[in-house]
């Protein structure tokens, strides 16, 4: 029987191991009967002596317990009756005099090895550590003259509260008698670090020294399991715990079912929940938040309902977990609801649940509700900055989040709990590299870079700022390499255009046996497509099914662009009908598939039919709509489409938009039109839109608006490239006015800028194949020339004449057609002819737009060897077949109509003719008279049959 005592204390704090959960109200007097092995921490009346804790053990035998301690917090108070109280501690017969109480505490202390001075200065080293003085507690520390293992484990836990690891465990290292509290600390600080494996390590050291785990322990190591990769150790843990007995311990199974959730192992986490022989609200919290993230909404619902018929009460974390599942539901209405609960409940007021409400209200982008939440909140915390900022932050209103953050820095919050990632997601997003540099700066001020999210997200935004070199040297030093640092660091290289190295580090991803999921996937896909390696694509393709992301509606988007890139448009429009699941992504991708392709009839019905499916058109879908309209010239179906954004379907044009309809518009040669469109802006015309007026003009003829396309384009402090400069000279030497053209050059020069050099490639036999104008480098450059020769000769029968107005050269005619011959893309198919079985399909990439000789030549070429040619230049695409081009040569000459007299059921009629293949739009009976006459025709058949402005050739037949 152990023995007891009857105190008069101040009760701050009380512990009973057979009762975790009992605790006293704080600051009330009892006077209770106290079993010794019981921690408490009071205020004891003593003699008149400073303020001082002590470390007691009343108990004559150990108990089956932990030795636990009774502390003493002592005060100024009236010495008899303290010396009164202190009598009740010792054995009520025979009575101590007050004489003998000193002579009777001094024996004790020896009995039980207390030492006052030792436990003098651990409460002074704990005081300094909860007051945040880590250093100076260190210095008491190095000062003791004797210390105990509570001494070291306050030390070791002060340094793993820092976040200083290195010197926790240097501590512990050192330490030779190491408890059950050591060990549990030290994995503690593994833990916080997400090192869940080094943590793993040290708990099976503990059990190779015979350290016997508490519930604690087990807590702490399962609550860092929180990982798949973890499972196996997760499954060595409960076997432990059944091993020695602790099944019916309800902490550890609710941090079993915890983890068991967190490693997405719902059906163990489900075993466990059932076979408990208690549960509480820990467990049920600990499911339904499993099942929510899950996505099991339904499941987590139902449970909730369940914890409330058994009349268990719902606690912050229960409502965290069925608010989470209300966002995956796709219920708004339901989440309101559950806003409703929580205002009758009371729950509204907590910060937690109110974060949680926050979060749900700004992933269903209800910023308004989310933003007057937030100011309503009675409290906020760190976590409440960190969701509205992300709420801002993804609906693209960075100013509102920028200013946020700069609030967030002035209130008292850990500084380190910021939310780093997302601001370096806007500076990744909108290129700001002096901003991702200075969060950057406050992430290492606050050792928050030290955290993963916040290093993957650095490795990104380096990445997408195109500074390599930095992202490369965070990423070879995070901790841990998971999915997502590999995913950026190889996106970033492919949105730079660095495709070759984004392919490489995938190799490299693979060997180091991460796996990659349908974001690695879509960077990749997107390589091989820019790439135009339709054999690699169809790898990846392979890759991805075993992988089992092909029902993945991303991937299986990205697939669909990757096949269309790669010229194989029926191989998309297949990807799309297998589809099990659509979204807007997959639509958007068919749709701009056919208008890569040239082909705005499909593109324009394939947009109609995502309308009718249900699927609210965005800002993507437009802009491919758009731009199939301005390469095949439906000037008016482009002008009615870009009217509904934002009479319809409630779209604010963006830059990119306008872009497209300045190109339309200048490609029609509707100039007047175009300069109307960039005055009535909300923006200024940017270097895209002038240069579109400009290639048009170079079509067109028009020098004057050219000239002054110009003087924009080389008034821009930053140009992408030399193209403006180029056009302009282009311009001047069809016109052979040569001494403008050696002026532009000069300029061009002068600025520094230098012309990109064109190249074509094909690929033959997995291998990529590069050719340059006038190329000689290539070891079958011999037989390349014969091919071109030999096709020379057969293009002159067909009746092809060089237009040597492509050759922009002050040079004799001979030396200009000579030229023409070896353009690089003319190269390529000559190599792809001999190196092809005869009847197969030739896919070209050039990374400029193709001249009009060397288009009208690729023309008489596919007619010659009765191959059908696809040429992807920096445009769109050009499918050749039988000497037709499926952009109608629009893309060159505009379009051009051709008055025809035939002669049609024996009356002669006036026949109207398309540029793209020759097809009739339009017919009258009776030729008209005169220029007027003309005019009414091309009025009433051309312009009301297509919307298009059209240059008019007279021909007769």
């Amino acid at each position: 029987m152990p023995i007891a005592a009857n105190l008069l204390l101040k009760v701050t704090y009380f512990y009973d191991p057979s009762n975790r959960r009992k605790k006293f109200p704080q600051g009330r007097w009892h006077r209770r009967k106290l079993f010794f092995g019981t921690v408490i921490k009071v205020e004891l009346i003593h003699s008149p002596i400073s303020t001082t804790q002590v470390e007691v053990n009343y108990c004559a035998e150990p108990l089956p317990i932990s030795a636990l301690r009774l502390t003493l917090l002592m005060k100024p108070y009236r010495p008899a009756f303290a010396l009164k109280n202190f009598s009740s501690l010792a054995p009520s017969k025979p009575p101590i005099s007050v004489q003998n109480v000193e002579t009777f505490i001094d024996a004790r202390s020896i009995k039980t090895g207390f030492d006052p001075n030792t436990c003098r200065f651990n409460f002074m080293v704990e005081n300094l550590l909860r007051k945040g003085y880590l250093s100076t507690a260190r210095q008491v520390f190095d000062q003791m003259p004797s210390r105990n293992t509570v001494s070291t484990n306050m030390m070791i836990s002060g340094y793993v509260k820092s976040g200083d690891l290195l010197k926790a465990r240097h501590m512990f290292d050192t330490m030779l008698d190491r408890t059950a509290v050591t060990w549990t600390i030290i994995i503690g600080g593994y833990v916080q670090k997400s090192q869940f494996h080094e943590a793993f390590k040290l708990f099976a050291e503990m059990r190779r020294h015979d350290t016997q785990p508490d519930p604690v322990t087990f807590a702490t190591l399962l609550s860092g399991c929180n990982d798949a990769e973890a499972d196996n150790e997760l499954v060595q843990v409960h076997g432990l715990v059944l091993k020695l007995g602790y099944h019916s311990s309800i902490i550890i199974c609710n941090s079993l079912v915890d983890s068991y959730c967190k490693t997405d192992h719902l059906d163990f986490a489900s075993r466990v929940f059932e076979d408990m022989p208690e549960r509480d609200s820990v467990s049920f919290n600990a499911l339904i938040n499993g099942f929510a993230k899950d996505g099991l909404t339904e499941d987590a619902i139902t449970l909730f309902l369940q914890m409330q018929n058994l009349g268990f009460k719902p606690s912050d974390f229960t409502f965290a977990g069925v608010l989470s599942a209300a966002i995956r539901l796709n219920d708004l209405a339901f989440g309101q609801q559950i806003h409703g609960f929580l205002v009758k409940t009371g729950f509204v007021g907590n910060v937690f649940v109110g974060n949680a409400l926050l979060d749900f209200y700004s992933k269903y982008d209800c910023l308004v509700e989310a933003g007057k939440l937030f100011d309503e909140m009675p409290d906020l915390d760190g976590i409440s900055y960190n969701v509205i900022i992300t709420c801002y932050a993804w609906s693209g209103q960075h100013e509102e989040a920028i200013s946020l953050f700069r609030e967030l820095q002035f209130t008292g919050f850990k500084r380190r709990q910021f939310p780093f990632a997302t601001m370096l997601s806007i500076a990744a997003n909108v290129l700001d590299l002096r901003m991702g540099q200075q969060i950057h700066s406050l992430a290492i001020v606050t050792t928050a870079d030290s955290e993963l999210v916040v290093g993957n997200s650095l490795v990104d935004m380096y990445a997408k700022c195109g500074r390599f070199e930095e992202a490369e040297k965070i990423f070879r030093s995070l901790a841990k390499r998971s999915t997502v640092p590999w995913t950026a660091i190889i996106s970033g290289y492919v949105q730079r255009g660095f495709h070759e190295e984004g392919l490489n580090l995938f190799n490299e991803m693979h060997k180091a046996g991460v796996r990659a999921d349908q974001a690695t996937f879509a960077s990749i896909l997107k390589a091989s497509a820019n790439l135009a390696s339709l054999s690699l694509g169809k790898q990846i393709h392979s890759f991805v099914i075993r992988s089992g992301y092909m029902s993945n509606v991303f991937s299986g988007s990205a697939l669909l662009d990757m096949y269309a890139k790669c010229g194989s448009i029926k191989d998309s429009i297949q990807l799309f009908q297998d589809m099990s699941e659509r979204n807007i992504v997959s639509w958007n991708a068919l749709i701009s598939a056919h208008a890569q392709n040239g082909d705005a009839k499909a593109t324009l019905d394939s947009f109609e039919k995502m309308v009718q499916s249900g699927f609210q058109p965005d800002s993507v879908s437009f802009l491919s709509v758009l731009s199939a309209c301005s390469h095949c010239g439906l000037v008016q179906e482009g002008l009615r489409y870009f009217r509904t954004m934002t009479r319809i379907h409630n779209l604010v044009p963006k830059k990119e938009h306008y872009a497209s309809m300045v190109d339309m518009l200048c490609r029609s040669g509707q100039f007047n039109e175009a300069e109307k469109l960039m005055g009535e802006m909300p923006f200024d015309p940017d270097e895209i839109m002038w240069s579109s007026v400009l290639n048009s003009c170079r079509i067109h003829k028009n020098q004057e608006l050219a000239r002054k396309a110009a003087d924009q384009l080389f008034s821009m402090e930053v140009l992408r490239d030399a193209a403006a400069y180029v056009s302009m000279s282009n311009i001047y030497a069809a016109a052979g006015q040569w001494d403008n053209v050696g002026k532009v050059k000069k300029a061009m020069r002068e600025r520094g800028i230098r012309k990109v050099p064109a190249y074509s490639w094909v690929e033959i036999r997995h291998k990529l194949h590069v050719f340059s104008a006038n190329d000689m480098l290539h070891p079958q450059m011999e037989e390349i020339r014969k091919k071109i020769e030999m096709l020379s000769k057969q293009m002159e029968k067909e009746g092809y004449k060089p237009d040597t107005s492509c050759a922009l050269h002050d040079v004799d005619e001979n030396i200009k057609i000579e030229s023409l011959k070896y353009h690089s893309e003319r190269l390529a198919i000559a190599f792809a002819l001999i190196s092809t079985p005869e009847g197969s399909p030739i896919l070209i990439i050039k990374n400029l737009r193709a001249c009009t000789d060397c288009h009208a030549a690729i023309k008489i070429i596919s007619k010659i060897i009765r191959r059908e040619i696809t040429v992807r230049d920096s445009s769109r695409f050009h499918h050749f077949k039988d000497g037709i081009c499926s952009c109608g040569d629009y893309c060159f000459d505009g379009y051009r109509y051709g008055i025809i007299s035939e002669t049609r059921s024996g009356e002669t009629a006036c026949v109207v003719r398309s540029g793209i293949g020759n097809k009739i739009i339009g017919l009258q009976e009776q030729e008209p008279q005169g220029d007027s006459g003309l005019q009414v025709l091309i009025g009433k058949l051309v312009e009301s049959f297509t919307g298009l402005a059209c240059r008019i050739d007279r021909r007769t037949s």
